[in-house]
């Protein structure tokens, strides 16, 4: 793919749009932008400019048009596919500036705000209204809502609530040609042609940038409960989750951790916790609702369910800070592993059923090829995390051999049912593996979407899939 540099007339064009301050060119200043959460991947764009208006965003996208650069649309800069890398060099568009939570609507159950606002913030500001956001990634804290959009985002709640797909409503976006459209509309229901919106959810910036968005909210629950099971194995604490949507019980949360990474979270944050010899596995159960006695007997009747699937022990959290501490243990879990060794991250998901046949495959494909992992997730949506550890590995066989094993990795998941990313998106890094999963037919037509927003490539091309234009 051939692209133009950013010449030095052309930078003083992108100047005048976003001025002096929000307006980088210098290495040193470059640095935090040319790398996200993916690993240890660096690209260094040549220009970063942060404008804080849709307009500013349709300025900047027009001069990249008309001198044919590429451009990288960037978030808060914590995912772990890469998509937010500029890996052809070009503009990255910034959106740290555009953070405002415009307004939250009580009457309609809405919440209208700019794609830089930190998810958390959104939650919060709900809370304070007794509504609820229940898109909730374990970067919460620091993630944008528009990363989160572009990639489709989950996170522990979404088991009962539905992925972020189930509140986007409607989206404000520049297009490839700098023209500014809504996707659809501020309603629960669209049945209008095709569905713009969905499309861009997922996106990964490859079609457009967004610019605001409108979601929407639910009455915040009064109550929960919090359950900590352990189990003899991971494949009995995976036995476990199917059996207890069978019988009939939906948890607002329900998360796998392996021993290993209970363990490394132990070491990292220095944090007291009585892990038991024969325990391998734990999974972490939440309920909630308006009705305690109600929450009382659904945590009864999944307690059955455990301890018919061979569950060695549970643990009822009976104060907000013994919640807060086990939900610190699962979200710390990510970087807990990466303070440990060199390692990739994994996306998969399958049918909640095949879960134990998952976990199974990725320990034998592990141990064929000299490699540990470490595994955690949303066991209720079948979404495991694989975190797979170098440790004694060698580099040859890291760098020439692991490829293989991860291909092997996702054609198990793929024959379970399953897909290669849940919630984390293609990006850079996985796009090597969408034939796996994706015949040409699909991907041809995927390539086809790209052309019609995107005739040129510019928009964060390299990611998702390779284009030729």
């Amino acid at each position: 793919m051939e692209f133009n540099p950013i010449t030095p007339e052309v930078l003083a064009e992108i100047i005048t749009i976003t001025g002096d301050k929000r307006t980088f060119f210098q290495k040193d200043d470059l640095a935090r932008f040319a790398h996200d959460e993916t690993e240890d991947l660096h690209f260094y764009p040549e220009v970063v400019a942060l404008p804080e208006t849709a307009e500013e965003v349709s300025a900047l996208v027009k001069i990249c048009s008309k001198n044919l650069i590429p451009i990288t649309p960037r978030g808060a800069g914590t995912g772990l596919s890469g998509a937010a890398l500029p890996i052809y060099g070009g503009l990255v568009i910034c959106m740290e500036r555009m953070n405002r939570l415009i307004k939250i609507d009580e009457r309609n159950l809405q919440a209208h705000l700019q794609p830089g606002v930190i998810t958390e913030e959104l939650i919060n500001a709900a809370a304070e209204l007794n509504l609820f956001y229940p898109v909730d990634p374990a970067s919460k804290g620091s993630c944008f809502i528009g990363g989160n959009v572009s990639h489709g985002s989950g996170g522990p709640q979404v088991v009962k609530y539905g992925t972020i797909r189930e509140y986007v409503l409607n989206l404000q976006v520049v297009l490839p040609s700098g023209e500014i459209i809504w996707t659809g509309a501020n309603t629960l229901k669209f049945s209008s042609g095709y569905n713009l919106t969905q499309l861009f959810i997922g996106s990964e910036g490859t079609l457009g940038i967004i610019t605001e968005i409108v979601v929407k909210l639910i009455p915040k629950p009064k109550d929960n409960m919090l359950m900590l099971a352990s189990f003899p194995s991971n494949e009995s604490a995976c036995e476990a989750v199917s059996a207890i949507f069978r019988a009939g019980q939906t948890p607002s949360s329900l998360e796998f951790m392996e021993r290993r990474g209970v363990e490394w979270v132990i070491e990292h944050d220095n944090i007291s916790f009585n892990l038991a010899d024969e325990v391998e596995a734990f999974l972490l159960i939440e309920v909630d609702g308006n009705n305690l006695d109600f929450l009382l007997e659904q945590c009864e009747q999944i307690n059955i369910v455990l301890e018919e699937n061979n569950c060695m022990d549970v643990l009822l959290a009976d104060t907000a800070a013994q919640k807060e501490a086990l939900w610190t243990m699962r979200r710390t879990m990510a970087v807990s592993v990466k303070s440990n060794s060199i390692y990739k991250e994994e996306d998969t998901v399958v049918p909640r059923a095949e879960l134990p046949k998952l976990i199974k495959g990725i320990k034998e494909i592990g141990r064929h090829y000299g490699f540990e992992s470490v595994c955690y997730g949303h066991a209720g949506d079948g979404n495991l995390h694989v975190n797979i550890i170098k440790s004694t590995m060698s580099d040859e066989d890291w760098n020439n051999k692991l490829s293989d094993g991860i291909k092997e990795i996702f054609n198990l998941t793929i024959s379970l049912g399953g897909t290669i990313s849940g919630e984390h998106g293609i990006g850079y890094v996985q796009k090597p593996y969408m034939p796996l999963k994706f015949s040409e037919t699909h991907l041809a037509l995927m390539r086809g979407i790209k052309q019609v927003f995107d005739p040129t490539g510019i928009m964060n091309p390299g990611k998702i899939f390779d284009q030729d234009l």
